[in-house]
């Protein structure tokens, strides 16, 4: 009577014991295959519920979107005229300092000039561009808005775009500063006009911040003049 209920105490152990293994081997397959896609899961539930979706817009789309959004409705002839007008004034300071850079023999503090004005004034037409599509304006003035010659501009004619093209070494940076003397001269005069015309408060602070950086460009340009006229 008490080697039954000893056996059968001695085969329930066993069954035990090999059932535990069975459940050990089960759980540690799944845990490890569980725990990646529970790892997934956790980042793309929470990204759903609402923590990166905020992020990922502010950090992805808000520099596309954002300088859109930064762009405010309100706006007047002079704002449209001003970014009318900039735009290619600056495409052309863009491609007389990339005709440059493009030359040898041109002294470093004119080269750094020149790749100044391009990597400023890029992005400063892309912000103009925004602001002509926010306010569903044309990308170009009408014939009878520029007959006065763009506010005195400073625009290089075609001749002149030839000589700096023709230009080598120290002449072509000599060249070239003068040509963008007056060219910047005349972005001034025009950013000057939208400062005290202008409505939209964007195009009113990029024409400010134009005023500032050229005519402290101007001042250097000048000093570079000086110095390139020494013998």
């Amino acid at each position: 009577m008490t080697r039954t209920p000893i056996l059968s105490a001695l085969a329930l152990a066993a069954v035990l014991a090999l059932a535990g293994c069975g459940n050990g081997q089960e759980t540690e397959a799944p845990a490890t295959g569980g725990a990646s896609p529970a790892a997934d899961a956790t980042p793309t539930g929470t990204t759903s519920t609402g923590t990166t979706p905020p992020g990922s817009t502010s950090t992805g789309t808000a520099p596309a979107s954002g300088a859109a959004a930064e762009i405010t409705g309100e706006h007047n002839d002079a704002d449209v005229m001003f970014a009318q007008m900039m735009i290619p004034h600056h495409e052309q300071a863009v491609q007389m300092s990339e005709i440059l850079l493009s030359k040898d023999g041109v002294p470093q503090d004119v080269r750094d000039l020149a790749e100044r004005v391009r990597q400023t004034q890029g992005p400063e037409i892309e912000q103009m561009q925004a602001m002509l599509t926010a306010w569903d304006a044309p990308a170009a003035p009408d014939e009878s808005a520029t007959a006065h010659g763009g506010h005195g501009s400073g625009m290089v004619d075609e001749q002149g775009m030839n000589r700096l093209r023709e230009a080598e070494g120290p002449e072509a940076a000599e060249l070239y500063l003068e040509q963008m003397v007056r060219h910047h001269e005349g972005a001034t005069e025009m950013a000057r006009d939208e400062v005290e015309q202008g409505s939209n408060p964007e195009a009113v602070a990029l024409a400010g911040e134009i005023v500032e950086a050229q005519e402290a460009e101007i001042e250097e340009m000048r000093t570079m003049q000086e110095e390139l006229s020494q013998p």
